[in-house]
Order: structure tokens, then sequence, then C-alpha cells
């Protein structure tokens, strides 16, 4: 009777197993599902999803399968009852058919592990049925994939969706001067001379640049308007990417926005640079230029991005360093926070009252283990499929910070915020916007003591970067959100004024955004506005031809 019961109870022990056993072939995935030699095709999700519209957000696609918390219960739920159905089946037959029984035990006992084996080739080797456009013969043909994504979520980087929509991809490994890795990923035309390069700002990625489709997205725009695209990714990732793999959770997320203005983008536009120059000598050598620095460099940054990147111009103009830059295009840029809303001011008192204690106990907020990342992915899921649950999130982080209108709930479903990997938030970053809120100065980290000040600046207070607006030899172009309740339009004023009263070539433009609506959603709008500033700036070779006839203009009315 054991064995009878064993066996009735077998469907049971199979369907509950399904998840472990499918949970183990995705961690084997890579060993087992290379691709054939002899097979044509990738044997993976990329090549399957470039069927999507290219006009479908990268995030809310409807026909994007992934499954939430709520799902994962239903489904569970659905695979418990269907087992204990086929339970009840199963007995039934075994009491009626006692002889048919019998036999399918024998079966089951003469070779054990035989139905397991053939369930794990089964689901091993899934194939889909596709057919390509313009065959000679469109019958669809059996293709293997396997599950790109564990337990379900999305893990997409940005080259998975600038490589998804038919585009080229390159990645940089840079190295700061105090051991940073960073990664500088670009969009390359190699042979052209104007490059973009675009910053990124707090808790966000180079993914935040191409979130919105081809049509959508600056780095796909620009890079159509003919330019080569580089996206930077400023440190402070939970995976603690450094030249000194043993260092501590202290010690890596021990920096400000001072180290972002000062070490992680001079060294990627320096690379930058060094990977353009050799570049274009190598495709276009008979070229001969006056100037060092043989094509344009724009810049366009957000929030965090854009006050890193006026540090980090400043700085250099300070050090009499060529800053390589010739235009900025700030949107919604951080450095005045004298205006904040009253979840954002009562945190800034806080963090200044307890940051010595809060320095010891959170160096940075993030989420820390794979699980809870993992848990956030699928409840953003659920709040996408159903859309009181994500209404109701959506009103609250909303009115958390201060009625700002952007997609909150989008956002936390970006593909960087995934079970592997996730931007993180210095403890210092942190501390640091609340001392230039204190201040109400756009000034460097203060480290608390008149020595230490002059140990790094050469005087007891941090440098007032306001003050050294004169310095900026380039044009500016600054844009405000009128529903960014982040950045507030006066905060973005301050730096207009500033800048005008210092003599920049500085213009001030505001949309109708909140303040992730600059990088996050679609509006055809932004983008041509910032593409026509960044074609203000004349290509090195237009130029230069210009002036070679001017020149000979010049001498033929000379001779005549």
């Amino acid at each position: 009777m054991a064995y009878i019961f064993s066996w009735i109870l077998l469907p049971v022990r199979f369907l509950l197993g399904i998840p472990f056993r499918f949970f183990r072939l995705l961690n084997i995935r890579r060993s087992r599902a290379c691709s054939d030699p002899g097979s044509p095709h990738p044997r993976n999700f990329h090549s399957f999803r470039k069927v999507h519209s290219s006009k479908d957000h990268v995030v809310h696609r409807t026909i994007d399968k992934r499954r939430g918390v709520i799902e994962d219960l239903h489904l569970a739920i659905e695979i418990f009852i269907e087992a204990m159905f086929d339970m009840f089946h199963k007995a039934a037959h075994c009491v009626l058919s006692p002889f048919a029984a019998f036999r399918t035990f024998g079966r089951w006992f003469s070779s054990p592990g035989a139905g397991a084996k053939d369930i794990d080739d089964e689901i091993l080797n899934a194939s889909v049925p596709t057919a390509t456009l313009g065959d000679k013969e469109p019958a669809p043909t059996e293709r293997n994939l396997t599950l790109r994504h564990a337990l379900n979520t999305d893990a997409r980087t940005c080259r998975d969706v600038i490589t998804e929509f038919g585009y080229p991809y390159e990645a940089i490994r840079v190295i700061t001067a105090d051991g940073y890795v960073l990664l500088l990923e670009r969009i390359p035309r190699r042979d052209a001379r104007k490059a973009v390069y675009l910053q990124h700002g707090i808790l966000d990625s180079s993914l935040g640049w191409v979130s919105n489709g081809v049509v959508g997205s600056p780095a796909f725009a620009a890079f159509d308007q003919g330019y080569d695209v580089f996206l930077g990714n400023l440190r402070g990732l939970v995976s603690r990417e450094h030249v000194d793999r043993n260092i501590s959770s202290q010690q890596y997320w021990r920096y400000s926005i001072n180290e972002h203005g000062t070490e992680d983008i001079p060294a990627m536009i320096e690379k930058i640079h060094e990977v353009k120059t050799a570049e274009l000598k190598i495709s276009q050598p008979d070229q001969e230029t006056n100037d060092e620095q043989p094509y344009k460099l724009c810049a366009i940054s957000h929030s965090l991005g854009g006050a890193a990147m006026l540090m980090y111009v400043v700085t250099r103009r300070i050090k009499e360093k060529p800053h390589m830059l010739s235009r900025l295009v700030l949107l919604s840029p951080a450095g005045f926070h004298d205006e904040t809303n009253f979840v954002f001011t009562v945190g800034h008192y806080l963090c200044l009252l307890l940051a010595p204690l809060l320095a010891r106990l959170l160096p940075a907020l993030y989420i820390p283990t794979r699980f809870f990342r993992m848990l956030l992915n699928k409840l953003v899921r659920d709040f996408h499929n159903y859309p009181a649950v994500g209404g109701l999130v959506q009103t609250v982080l909303s009115y958390g910070f201060g009625g700002d209108s952007s997609n909150w709930v989008g956002v936390l479903g970006m593909p960087h915020y995934n079970m592997n990997d996730m931007p993180g938030l210095s403890f210092r970053v942190i501390h640091h916007l609340a001392q230039i809120k204190r201040a109400g100065k756009f000034r460097m980290y203060d480290y608390g003591s008149a020595s230490a000040n002059m140990e790094v600046y050469g005087s007891p207070e941090p440098l007032d970067l306001g003050e050294y607006y004169s310095l900026i030899d380039i044009p500016v172009d600054l844009v405000a959100g009128r529903r960014d309740q982040i950045i507030s339009p006066r905060m973005i004023k301050r730096h207009y004024k500033s800048m005008k009263d210092a003599g920049v070539d500085v213009s001030y433009n505001e949309f109708d955004y909140g303040h992730l609506d600059f990088t996050f959603s679609h509006h055809e709008e932004l983008l041509a506005y910032v593409m026509s500033r960044l074609l203000l700036v004349e290509p090195v070779l237009k130029r230069q031809s210009s002036q070679k006839a001017l020149k000979s203009n010049k001498k033929r009315h000379a001779s005549s």
C-alpha cells in the first residue's frame, strides 16, 4: 500500500517541485544553454524581443509577461489546486483500474529517474515556432530559447536596450584617480567630429537616457543627428566596483558630490578625449586641424549630474586645465536648494543633526539584499498590472515629494533596480545637499573643521562655486520644470541670475514637466529644444573650412 500511495502522490510531488527545478535550471542556464556551434540563431530572448515596436516604452510594454508578487501567489495557488484535483483523479483511477495502475507503477519503479529526466530535458530544450519575414519558405521553424531573467524579474541593462533597437554599442571601463571603476557606455559613430556626453542624476544610471525607446530618448535622438554618443555612469553601485576588491562598505561609500565633479566626470571626459582623438587620427588621417581637440564635445546633464558638471567646469578652470567641452545643457540642475518641500526639509535638518551617528550606521541608502531587490522588482510589476494599486502608490509618492508629478511608479520599474545590482545614494552626498541648503550657496563639501577644509581647499571654508561662475567660458543652457517640486524653477533661476551677472553666455527655458520627466518621459518638444541647442555648436571641419574660405576670399580681394 505504501508503494500505491507513493504513486498516487507522485503528481503532487512533481507539480510542487516544478518551481525548484525551474530555478535550478535558471542557475545553470549559462553552461547548458550556450548556443550550438551549428545553430545559426543565438539561444536567448534578445532577437525574439526585436519584433516589438520601437515606439513602445522600454518598461511599459503591453506584451510584457513578467510576473509580480500577486501573480506569483496566484500561480502557486493554481498549481496547488490543480495538484490536489489531480491527486484525487489518480486515486479514483487506481481504485477503479487496479491492473492499469500496477502496470504504470511497475514502469516507474523500474526506472525511477526517467520521468523527471524527461521533464527536465523537455523544459531545458523548450522551443518557440518562429518565422523570418522575407524567407523563401515562411513556414515557422523551431528555435531554442533560454529564459533570460532569473525569477521572472527584469534585469536588462543599457546595452540590452541599445542593441535591441539595432544601434551599435560599446562599453569602456574607466578607472578614476581614487580607484573607482566606472562604466562609460557608448553608441559609437567613430568618424564623427561632434560628440555628446550625457550624465545622469541621483539614483539613476545611463539607462535613463534610452528608457523611452527610439523616438523619445535623448541618446538615440543625438545619434540620429550624427553625434557620437557617450553615456556616463557615476560611482555608487551596490556591486561596489573598485580596483580594491576587498574595499569595505564604509570606505566605498565615503564620497560626496565633490568626487562626482572632480574625479568621476574628469576621468570619463579624459577617456572620451583619448578615444576620439585616436579614432579620428585613424579614420581621417589627411584632415589637418589647428586646434588640439579635433572634435566638439557637448554635455547634457540632469539633476545631480548638472551640479557635478558645473563643479567640473569651474574647478578645471581654477586649476587652469582644459575641460574640453563646447556647450552645457543642464536639465533641472542641482546646486541651490533654499526651497524644498516639507519632507526634504525635515530630512536635511535630521541629516545635519545626526550626521556623526548616521555616517557610521548608514553609509549609503540602497536595498541591501538580492531577495528584497527582487521583491521590489516584482511589487512594481504589481503596481503596473493593478492600476488601482499603482495609482495609490503614485499618489502617495507624489505627495511625499511635494506634489511633483513625475511618474514615480514607472521609475521604480526601471531595470537598473534589479536583484543583481542597483544605484545607491551615499550618505555624504545627502549630507552635502543638506549643507548646501543650510548655507544657501552652491559650494563644495564641508569636512567639518577648518583644518580639514584648509588641507583640501586651501581655506577654512569650502569653495563657493557660484562665486567662480565668471570662469565659465562656454555657453550654458538651463532648463527648468514648472511642475518640478524637487528642484523648483526658482532654484534654476538662481543659477541663471548668478551666471548672467558673471557674464556667462547663458539661456533659460521652462517646460511643463516634473523632475523625472526630463529623462524618463517622452516629450518631443524637449528633445527638439535640446537638439537645437546642440546644433548651435559648429563642427570642427565646417568651422575651419569656412575660415579657409574667408582667407581665400581676402587673398582674392587683395590681389584684385
